[in-house]
């Protein structure tokens, strides 16, 4: 798991997507960028899954968990899941998610997808269970 993190305005989107763009001209499986917004469209590659979660109806922890292990149990050829705003999308504060890193984590080892995302916060403000993904 590879955590992007900063305060909000410090260009962690930009990153996420660039990373994703880049990953998605060499992965041998399939990358799948999860958001909750339409207005990158044109700036994710074709290659890659683009979902906006806004379509269907996520409002926290357990629907995003939930979508998370349905895109992972779907296609066992996903090789990446970029995931912008994970705190944003749940509704809830990054320091009550480690239900769902626990979740990623265990995917991760279980099937070998590997999940990118990013945290709207700063180092010294994020929780230990997500630290050691740094």
């Amino acid at each position: 798991m590879k955590i992007i993190y900063g305060p909000k305005g410090t260009g962690k989107t930009k990153i996420i997507i660039d990373s994703a763009n880049e990953v998605a001209e060499t992965a041998k499986g399939h990358v799948v960028f999860i958001t909750d917004t339409n207005r990158y469209n044109h700036d994710i590659k074709y290659k890659i899954r683009l979902l906006d979660v806004s379509k269907f109806d996520i409002k926290n922890e357990d629907g995003l968990r939930g979508f998370i292990k349905g895109i992972v149990a779907a296609n066992g050829d996903n090789e990446y899941v970029y995931l912008d705003g994970i705190a944003r999308i749940t509704g809830k504060p990054l320091a009550e998610m480690q239900s769902i890193f626990d979740a990623m984590e265990m995917l991760e080892k279980e099937f070998g997808v590997n999940f990118v995302l990013t945290c709207s916060a700063a180092k010294e403000d994020l929780p230990e269970f997500i630290v050691k993904h740094l």
